[in-house]
């Protein structure tokens, strides 16, 4: 039974409840036994080496991929093995990807449009005014009757951040969002990620880019063979980080 969702956390309380949350592909076990509680307006970096389940962590929580065993609770929102709870969670969870999965045959208007007018039955004339609240959200309102392959990647991955606050959601999960970009566009995503943390946002965010880490997370989990193999604020887990493989992974992507 899909319990009543908690609408606006109050700051501080939990948002995002995990429990022994277990992931298989076929034979793979790609999550094994996690647990973690995020509190409503945390900021959370995640990293780890390829391969350790961050995505898969938190395509999870918003239902792209399904679970085994355990239990998701989204602002009240029971996600189980069984889907159900998932169309609710979307709801309240946007996703940024590592590609901008942008409709090219429709403006950038249009895309950040589409999902208010068929999920939330706003009209045309809010879905719009929405759109480029939005859009002027992440500076690029002057963009909005362009289509996609007219942005460059940095504007375009702007566009998908845009999209996704259209839906009004409590969580923002990025999914590696700077990864497909060259290096002069990556400032631009980032700084309005830091905008979004400023003004309260709950975020997930699986990411190499430790200079955004230390500066905007609350926390910094670090993954590796499926598990959550440490996590502390920012300050500790830089300074003075507890395990072997944390201390190795750092030493790889500091020094890189």
């Amino acid at each position: 039974m899909t319990a009543t969702p908690t609408r606006n956390a109050p700051p501080g309380a939990p948002i995002i409840q995990i429990e022994k949350l277990n992931k298989w592909y076929g034979q793979f076990h790609a999550l094994t036994d996690i647990d973690l509680t995020v509190a409503a307006g945390e900021r959370i970096v995640i990293c780890g080496p390829s391969g350790s389940g961050k995505s898969t962590l938190i395509r999870c929580i918003n239902g792209l991929e399904s679970i085994r065993d355990g239990r998701i609770v989204v602002d009240g929102i029971v996600l189980g093995a069984d889907g159900r709870g998932v169309d609710a969670v979307r709801q309240e969870v946007g996703m940024v990807f590592q590609q901008f999965n942008l409709f090219p045959h429709m403006t950038v208007l249009r895309n950040c449009m589409l999902a208010p007018m068929r999920s939330r039955g706003l009209k045309a004339d809010q879905a719009e005014a929405l759109a480029m609240e939005y859009l002027s959200r992440v500076r690029i309102a002057e963009q909005a009757h362009k289509y996609p392959s007219q942005l460059s990647g940095g504007q375009q991955q702007r566009v998908a951040i845009a999209r996704a606050l259209c839906m009004t959601p409590k969580v923002m999960l990025f999914d590696e969002p700077t990864s497909a970009l060259d290096p002069e566009m990556v400032k631009e995503v980032l700084d309005t990620m830091i905008g979004l943390a400023r003004d309260g946002m709950t975020m997930l965010c699986v990411t190499h880019e430790m200079g955004f880490a230390r500066s905007v997370a609350d926390r910094v989990i670090f993954m590796a063979d499926g598990r959550i193999v440490e996590q502390a604020p920012p300050d500790q887990f830089f300074e003075n980080p507890s395990h072997e493989k944390t201390r190795s992974f750092l030493g790889q992507i500091l020094n890189h």
